[in-house]
């Protein structure tokens, strides 16, 4: 079962086309990683999802649901970290996710889980201000995951951390479907991280849906196309660079 699906999904800026008719397939339960060069069109999808911005053309369903059905509905499903958390720095991380559970009329024993999870329950005291990156990094994740939505969407979720924050939040974000029963969407550039973290992958460039499936498919299909099949990081690099020189052949931008 998918949780969500979108259907010839395209967002267009005046002649600029970030999405292009895209078919996701998001199995529920499962953790599906998003690729792409910078400006691929990852962000607008996760935005498009959102709320944020309305698609050109097409249509998604998250849990069966679409946008036509109102947003609350979906959001209400929906745990998110999306480029860099904004938050008030005079108030601490505390009293921040205070205002996101107050918004989201959760208990407020959901404060006290969303920090453990995210270790930051001997900072709660402190003003966001003093945080460092990778501190409001965490706190971002927590804000995501309060209340435990079914979905989470991730974008770059380990920036700012060092080595020993980016194994615990792989750590924690890989228990998670188990854990509490959630599909996680994320994305980010540390393609050696979600190659130990992902079930499936879509890997889009130019807004274009070059690949979606298993991370074996994806081996698979490498390996038969001539890539590099046994890195993450070279397969997608190769599949990039092949359809970069077949666009610019075909006299795309």
């Amino acid at each position: 079962m998918n949780i969500i699906e979108t259907k010839q999904l395209t967002k267009s800026y005046g002649n600029f086309t970030a999405v292009s008719d895209m078919n996701l397939h998001i199995p529920k339960g499962h953790i599906y990683g998003f690729l792409g060069p910078n400006g691929a069109g990852k962000s607008t999808t996760m935005k498009m999802f959102l709320g944020l911005t309305s698609p050109t053309f097409g249509y998604f369903t998250i849990d069966g649901k679409t946008l036509s059905s109102g947003r609350i509905p979906i959001l209400k499903k929906i745990g998110s970290l999306i480029e860099a958390p904004a938050f008030y720095g005079n108030l601490t991380g505390e009293e921040n996710l205070d205002i996101i559970r107050r918004i989201l009329r959760l208990p407020k024993s959901s404060i006290g889980e969303a920090l453990e999870l995210t270790g930051l329950m001997e900072h709660r005291k402190r003003q966001v201000k003093k945080y460092s990156l990778g501190m409001k990094q965490r706190l971002g994740l927590a804000g995501a995951l309060i209340g435990r939505p079914p979905i989470l969407i991730l974008d770059e979720p380990t920036n700012g951390l060092d080595p020993v924050g980016i194994h615990e939040i792989r750590t924690l974000i890989r228990s998670l479907p188990e854990q509490y029963d959630c599909t996680v969407l994320v994305s980010s550039h540390l393609l050696s991280e979600i190659e130990l973290l992902a079930d499936d992958v879509g890997i889009l460039n130019h807004g274009h849906l070059l690949f979606e499936g298993t991370m074996e498919a994806l081996r698979d299909y490498a390996f038969h196309a001539g890539y590099p099949a046994d890195n993450l990081e070279e397969t997608f690099l190769a599949m990039i660079q092949t359809d970069n020189a077949a666009r610019k052949r075909g006299g795309f931008q």
